[in-house]
């Protein structure tokens, strides 16, 4: 190191005096500078995000970083002047970011880009802001932290395959959405059984780098010369979405021999993903797809391009986690003598009863959850409209009843039977003489009578009762701030809430969030309202389907691969058509419990057989034997 000093402070001293690149040594004297050398012995580490220092590759493959830390002198020097201009643009740009986070007050427009969270926490207008409910699943369902990573089947195929093999995964993103979660927890499993795991994030928005670290999992500084170099030394590399292309593009052009180390799971089914990604498909060992229609799809897109696939392409559905698994009841490797499933669901019960008295709720309230990112793609403001006919509908009832006017159910062609009415006729015959009964005109204006008194009695008691009885529908939107939300859907939204306070009323938002099990454990129904062309898979309708929830969705994309209609769920058509359709099944569902519970049920069972963790790995294992079997 001495030597290296020896060798390098002439040559930044001599920079200085020749006035070359005097940006990065302006306003240091020959005596302030220090060097501070930090040498890195490993070479995996050469990549790895904790090295903060600039790098410098030299022969010997180590990795040397030089930084020149700075003393402030006295006097009105070069230094002095800009760190003054620097603190200024530093309380302006200050000033701007909390210009933004500005509370804006009711009466005004809110402007774009303010955060979700800070306008329902100010603003009861648009609904009740409620959770996280992170620190309440803690307590309740006892769950070490440090359990939640998952063991692994270290007899069964996939652990046998991996053991000891090095992995990069290529993470388009860190949003709390399908893709990159469904790559972390791919990630946590190859370390569990054994490899070495490390991932590259092309886009580091998003919430999930704190989780990322808990669970071990090494992220890499960088995305391009340095992961292409840690990528040749990897037994395989997975890209975990459609984004990756560039990526991927880079690589095979710095190491064309990296075709056949590529596994590319692709989790998006929509034409643009495809114009993007098109002219990489070819450069990877294989395609790996989440849906048999979004597969079917890409195959006919390949085919009018005249594209040809390295190996024809395989179908891994997603499941859920284990940790989720657990939660809702069902058999997990989490399971231990002390979390037995039996505890387990009476604990999610004890979950759903505090998470539903902290929101409001009670047993007569039928509480939907919608957990996706807040965009037009997902259809939130559709199923806001949605629930709004059925609350209007339920209302209109209601006054309907309250102002004494005939109601189909009510009619007297119902009543068919003398034997329903003799205690109401004798409790509405003390003035009635004795003869009026063997007179058979009478004996009919007697029974006349008995049934308009029970008539009007059951008006009252279905009024009264309605008002005590009659099911409260109410909405949960999921994912406020996160980073896939979309800042003018948003906006729409909240301008239709303030359209219809009274509906708002109803209308429950939470937090963007991995600790989702106090939410399925909490609610009734789900829905899956995504539009267009529909879902790819969807894990959140498996997930909730886990939980015993039928799901309400779309009858698009991987959507209508998973509901059964009339079985596990029903389904309704994309678009403005299917917003009164939407209103109807919700209608159905508030006014019938046995169904909901009938539907919820089957649809769990189909989790256990084909949506759980083992069903993917030995998918997963077919396509690790091919990309990397020799």
């Amino acid at each position: 190191r001495i030597a290296l000093c020896t060798c390098l402070t002439p040559r930044i001293l001599s920079g200085w005096a020749r006035s070359e690149k005097k940006d990065k040594v302006w306003g240091y004297r020959e005596d302030e500078i220090i060097l501070v050398i930090k040498s890195v012995s490993s070479e995996r580490k050469n990549f790895i995000a904790n090295v903060t220092s600039s790098a410098v590759n030299i022969a010997d493959n180590r990795e040397i970083g030089v930084t020149v830390r700075r003393r402030e002198y006295d006097g009105t020097s070069s230094s002095s002047i800009l760190r003054k201009r620097n603190q200024r643009s530093s309380r302006r740009s200050h000033g701007k970011a909390l210009s933004k986070r500005k509370v804006i007050p009711e009466s005004q427009n809110f402007t774009l880009g303010m955060p979700e969270k800070e306008i329902l926490d100010k603003n009861s207008t648009f609904g009740w802001f409620v959770g996280p409910f992170g620190s309440m699943e803690d307590k309740i369902l006892s769950m070490d932290p440090k359990r939640r990573l998952g063991t692994c089947d270290r007899d069964g195929d996939f652990a046998r395959l991996i053991r000891s093999r090095r992995f990069l995964l290529i993470l388009h993103e860190l949003s709390m959405t399908g893709a990159p979660l469904s790559m972390m927890e791919l990630a946590t499993e190859l370390l569990n059984c054994g490899a070495d795991v490390s991932a590259v994030v092309l886009n580091k928005k998003g919430g999930l780098m704190a989780e990322l670290a808990r669970r071990g999992i090494k992220v890499l500084n960088d995305r391009s010369k340095f992961s292409f170099i840690y990528a040749m030394d990897c037994d395989l590399v997975i890209a975990g979405s459609a984004a990756c292309a560039k990526w991927i593009e880079q690589y095979t052009n710095y190491f064309p021999a990296g075709t056949n180390r590529i596994a590319w799971w692709i989790m998006e089914n929509r034409r643009i993903y495809f114009e993007r990604s098109k002219t990489a498909l070819d450069r990877v060992k294989m395609l790996i797809f989440i849906s048999e229609l979004q597969a079917e799809q890409w195959l006919a897109w390949c085919e009018e391009e005249n594209i040809e696939l390295t190996s024809p392409p395989m179908v891994v559905p997603l499941s859920v986690n284990e940790e989720l698994a657990l939660a809702a009841g069902i058999p997990s490797s989490l399971n231990t003598p002390s979390i037995t499933v039996k505890k387990m669901k009476k604990k999610r019960q004890q979950l759903r009863d505090s998470v539903r008295k902290e929101m409001g709720l009670t047993d007569n309230d039928m509480l939907v959850i919608s957990l996706s990112s807040i965009n037009s793609g997902k259809g939130q403001l559709l199923l806001l409209e949605s629930a709004l006919l059925v609350i209007e509908n339920n209302t209109s009832q209601l006054r309907t009843l309250e102002l004494g006017q005939e109601d189909d159910r009510l009619s007297i062609r119902r009543f068919h039977s003398r034997a329903s009415f003799p205690d109401l006729i004798s409790s509405q015959s003390d003035n009635i003489p004795n003869y009026v009964e063997s007179s058979l005109e009478n004996r009919r204006a007697l029974l006349y009578r008995g049934a308009s008194a029970l008539l009007n009695g059951r008006r009252k008691a279905l009024s009264d009762d309605t008002a005590r009885h009659e099911p409260n529908l109410k909405i949960l939107i999921g994912s406020v701030a996160s980073k896939s939300n979309k800042a003018t859907y948003i906006e729409g939204i909240l301008s239709f809430l303030s359209k219809h306070p009274d509906f708002s009323r109803s209308v429950l938002w939470t937090l963007a969030t991995t600790r989702v099990a106090s939410l399925y454990s909490a609610a009734d129904v789900y829905v899956m309202n995504s539009q267009g062309v529909g879902e790819t898979f969807g894990r959140v309708t498996i997930e909730a389907m886990a939980y015993g929830l039928p799901v309400l969705g779309t009858d698009a994309g991987g959507t209508k691969e998973i509901i059964e209609h009339n079985k596990t769920g029903l389904l309704h058509p994309t678009g403005r058509s299917g917003t009164k359709v939407l209103a109807e099944n919700l209608r159905l569902l508030l006014r019938n419990p046995q169904a909901r519970a009938q539907m919820g049920m089957k649809g769990r069972k189909k989790v256990e057989m084909l949506y759980l963790k083992h069903d993917m790995y030995r998918k997963l294992a077919e396509v690790l034997y091919k990309c990397m079997g020799r």
